[in-house]
């Protein structure tokens, strides 16, 4: 079931596009537009949504920027031996992945640039700007799917690649969305930059496994009144996430989403931690197990232990989608600063009313469906008159890029 009727086209401009995430999302696009695979795992193809007036995903039009130069099509191919892509889907799909593959530009910044970050910033800018007036697009959403940065070293470090194409979205006058644990809109420059910018934004750190399962659980333990003493994790992963969570900063920022979520659940931080080994062997695939030991009645230990074994990149992928549709939509209607209600899809969500546990964020997800369904902006929106202007082709308006730069 569609939940869309037919709607002006929508860019969607992926940071790391040529990744396991960026491809499996082109791919999986191409395929369910075209009817040959079901929309499973899509929350915007769900009843709910019918209606919601999301962009078509036949009229969203795929680019991006990427450090690294392997085609599209090569590293579907790739995927597919993988098994994260089923048989045959990558050349039927062929022609989509080339014509996205034309699309993606040369991201940086890269060992021996010599490009301040100034440059840099209106360089991604221009690319975004011009994807958006060639193809005569409504508007673009700007995704990060790039591999895990290490953490931010100081307000007087270099700004960090995922801030840097922030402020490019918000110099082009795109919505940003960052799947990623990586700094990006966090970063006190780019914080704001967005709150004079009149866009909205979402993010950060797509939940797309164990901490799926955290924020189911932890309100669990919490609403039956049993003390959770400890909760360790541990996750087993490959491919470029793996290799990237192998530096200690960078899976620190990983880590503090997953552990947040217990806190915000429980009430209380559970003894334990959560460790990640890059295991290159597994590829796109990771295995994650949790250990709960937890007190009942009259202080019975007891223990539940879980295992969660998944495709990163088929997980990740529907949720890529909604969020690029939803934030369309949501810029659309006018809505501004950080969509609390898209909560629902991050392990640390932006906003400060946002809840942790799933369902409470599934009850807000759904009511913001209803929002948009009846034309409105929801919380958060701007009354200024300020925000209307340039509706037609908001991002082609030009905007700044905060003090620093």
């Amino acid at each position: 079931m569609s939940a869309s009727l037919s709607r002006p086209r929508v860019g969607v401009w992926l940071i790391g596009a040529r990744g396991s995430v960026a491809t499996t999302v082109v791919t999986g696009c191409a395929a369910v537009a075209a009817g040959l695979h079901p929309p499973t795992g899509m929350v915007t193809e769900t009843p709910a949504f019918t209606d919601s007036r999301l962009p078509a995903l036949s009229g969203l039009v795929f680019g991006g920027h990427d450090t690294v130069d392997c085609p599209l099509p090569k590293r579907a191919e790739t995927l597919t031996a993988g098994g994260v892509l089923p048989p045959g889907i990558a050349t039927a799909v062929a022609a989509e992945l080339a014509t996205a593959d034309r699309e993606i530009r040369p991201g940086g910044p890269t060992p021996g640039d010599t490009r301040s970050e100034a440059d840099l910033i209106t360089a991604f800018a221009d690319d975004i700007r011009d994807f958006v007036d060639r193809h005569d697009l409504e508007r673009a959403v700007v995704v990060n799917v790039a591999s895990t940065e290490p953490a931010s070293q100081g307000p007087d470090a270099p700004l960090p690649a995922s801030t840097l194409y922030a402020l490019a979205a918000l110099r082009a006058g795109c919505p940003y969305v960052n799947f990623t644990p990586s700094e990006g809109m966090h970063h006190p420059v780019a914080a704001r930059e967005a709150e004079r910018s009149g866009l909205p934004y979402a993010g950060r750190d797509g939940k797309t496994g164990q901490t799926l399962l955290r924020s189911v659980l932890g309100p669990m333990f919490a609403q039956r009144a049993l003390t959770v003493r400890a909760w360790s994790g541990t996750n087993l992963l490959g491919g470029g996430d793996g290799a990237a969570l192998a530096d200690p900063a960078a899976a620190a920022a990983k880590n503090a989403g997953k552990e947040r979520v217990l806190t915000d659940t429980l009430g209380t931080t559970p003894q334990g931690e959560t460790h990640i080994d890059d295991v290159p062997a597994l590829g796109d695939w990771k295995t994650a197990w949790d250990h709960i030991a937890f007190d009942g009645f009259l202080g019975t230990r007891m223990i539940l232990q879980t295992t969660w074994q998944g495709c990163d990149s088929a997980l990740a992928a529907p949720l890529v989608l909604d969020l690029a549709r939803l934030t369309a939509r949501a810029h659309e209607s006018g809505l501004t600063g950080p969509i609390d209600a898209l909560a629902f899809y991050f392990k640390d969500p932006v906003g400060k009313e946002a809840p942790s546990g799933l369902a409470e964020q599934y009850e807000a997800l759904i009511r913001f469906a209803g929002r948009l369904r009846e034309g409105e902006a929801g919380e958060g929106a701007a009354e200024r008159e300020d925000a209307a202007d340039g509706a037609a082709h908001p991002a082609r308006e030009a905007r700044g890029t905060g003090d620093r730069p």
